[in-house]
């Protein structure tokens, strides 16, 4: 492990470490965008609707997952860069399995909530039976989205980055290949999509069981011990990257009521495709700030203030030609990356290619902020990332979008976004000044 963290700090060699878990995290998105395309094309934009209602409970466990999974890997690879492996193995192997449980206990609680949930939710009538359908197949794989999380960041803080990208192209293909079968020759509706995408979560997951079980050498399972102050560590620090994804279900939840009151289902179907697209783009950024935060922990461990520096440099670098490339493709091809998804000439094709016209500005921000929150978590410092995930996903856009819709209707939806994430970037910089002095490489 320590001959891939521990090399010299160059930026192909950084592109080559991070690029899987970029890759991974791409792969992650594709598991919702390939149930969006076969919902949408193979029974109707209704149905594509449901699935985003239901999305905020998907993206709860998913958040849970985020926490423990980047939360851990700051600690376990700190902990290896400090040269004490056997103490990292062990609260790898406690935290994993308090993480598996806590997926049951959230399966076993949706379960016998889930009717009055979906209705909590937004749901109407019409989309009722759908959302049911859905969330019904996939609330038993909640421990598996968990894991798979875990496993993949855990095979990056090892020095195994190309190994958790095999496992995640392998489960996104599993699930694109399973949408097919399950939507259109089996005729299985939104429940295939949901299983599609579960049993896409097992094969990283079940991948990762192995590996970790015969690994030797590295970070391995061994007996676990109950280590209660290193699952408390694990939760708080990756607690920002949980605040993140929960807002976001906040959001998602708050978008789908303004759009279903001012534009319909249509309207709910829009933000749909817009929320699928920025996930996908969004994920670039995620997928660099998990690829270089064991880099970042390893040798923030190790002391090692001048590849610090270097990697803080290198990232801004690339953050702004990610920004940059992101908010022109957006711009140049609202219309192909729109009709993927609806029809061209409807009303949900018209408000979706609209909304990604103004939502697109928010790309050339995302970037900087979500690795500022990633870094923290990195030092360890779970209270300021958290902070920043906090006003980034949830205040700063909650006020912005209640404030835009009263002043410019359903287009303060998509106003919010760019609004929200200049606030955030000038509490970010903020941040950066304030804690220089404590973080001498930035």
């Amino acid at each position: 492990m320590s001959n891939n963290l521990s090399k010299r700090i160059t930026l192909p060699f950084l592109i080559k470490f991070t690029l899987p878990s970029i890759i991974v995290m791409v792969f992650t998105a594709l598991y919702t965008i390939v149930d969006g395309f076969f919902v949408s094309n193979f029974v109707n934009t209704d149905a594509l609707s449901a699935v985003n209602i239901v999305y905020p409970v998907i993206n709860v466990v998913y958040a849970i997952g985020l926490m423990f999974s980047t939360g851990l890997t700051a600690i376990v690879a700190r902990k290896v860069g400090e040269g004490r492996r056997e103490e990292a193995c062990r609260v790898f192997s406690f935290v994993s399995l308090c993480a598996a449980l806590f997926g049951v206990v959230l399966t076993a609680v949706s379960f016998f909530g889930l009717d009055g949930i979906i209705r909590l939710l937004g749901s109407n009538d019409a989309l009722f039976d759908y959302c049911r359908d859905y969330a019904l197949t996939i609330l038993g794989f909640f421990p598996f989205s968990i894991l798979q999380l875990l496993f993949q960041n855990m095979m990056v803080a090892d020095g195994r980055p190309g190994l958790g990208l095999i496992t995640s192209l392998a489960g996104g293909i599993t699930n694109m290949i399973l949408d097919y079968v399950f939507i259109v020759p089996m005729g299985m509706g939104v429940a295939g999509a949901a299983l599609a995408t579960g049993i896409g979560y097992c094969v990283p997951t079940v991948a990762g069981l192995i590996y970790f079980s015969v690994r030797r050498g590295g970070i391995c399972f061994v007996k676990p011990l109950a280590d209660w102050r290193s699952l408390l560590h694990s939760i708080t620090n990756g607690s920002s990257e949980m605040v993140s994804n929960l807002a976001m279900s906040v959001t998602t939840f708050l978008f789908n009521i303004i759009m279903m009151r001012t534009l319909g289902q249509d309207g709910v179907a829009a933000i749909t495709i817009v929320m699928y697209l920025d996930f996908l783009l969004v994920s670039v950024n995620l997928g660099y700030s998990m690829g270089v935060a064991p880099l970042i922990s390893y040798n923030y461990g190790a002391q090692d203030n001048e590849k610090l520096k270097k990697l803080f440099r290198m990232s801004m670098m690339l953050l702004t030609g990610f920004s940059v490339l992101m908010t022109a493709g957006a711009l140049l091809f609202p219309g192909p990356l729109s009709a993927v998804f609806a029809k061209p000439g409807t009303d949900v094709y018209r408000f979706a290619v609209h909304g990604l016209l103004i939502y697109a500005v928010s790309y050339l921000f995302k970037g900087y902020n979500i690795f500022a929150s990633a870094m923290f978590t990195a030092f360890s410092d779970g209270k300021t990332s958290a902070i920043l995930s906090f006003l980034r996903t949830f205040l700063f856009l909650v006020v912005c979008t209640l404030g835009m819709t009263a002043l410019f209707g359903a287009d303060g939806v998509w106003l919010a976004a760019p609004a929200a994430e200049i606030l955030a970037l000038a509490v970010t910089v903020f941040c950066f000044a304030k804690y220089r002095r404590f973080y001498h490489y930035l």
